[in-house]
């Protein structure tokens, strides 16, 4: 076993961490003039939830990855 360091910002080893922390800025981080940083922390929650319930993920075939993940919290029965 050998420890290999990946480049930062390199899409052929961790694109999706990429993709999803260029979707996170974009769409929330700076989608708008935001009065204090607590208030940006408060709507990450409700842009979680969004990403993860309600929009479609093109890499996943246009479904939401709850419609993909069975055992999220609140989802056993």
């Amino acid at each position: 076993m050998k420890h290999k360091w990946t480049k930062p910002y390199r899409p052929q080893t961790n694109g999706k961490v990429e993709r999803f922390n260029r979707t996170l800025a974009a769409e929330w981080a700076y989608a708008k003039p935001y009065a204090s940083e607590a208030e940006r922390a408060a709507a990450y929650e409700t842009w979680l939830h969004h990403y993860n319930h309600h929009r479609p993920h093109t890499g996943i075939g246009g479904q939401t990855p709850s419609a993909r993940v069975h055992n999220l919290t609140g989802k056993y029965t």
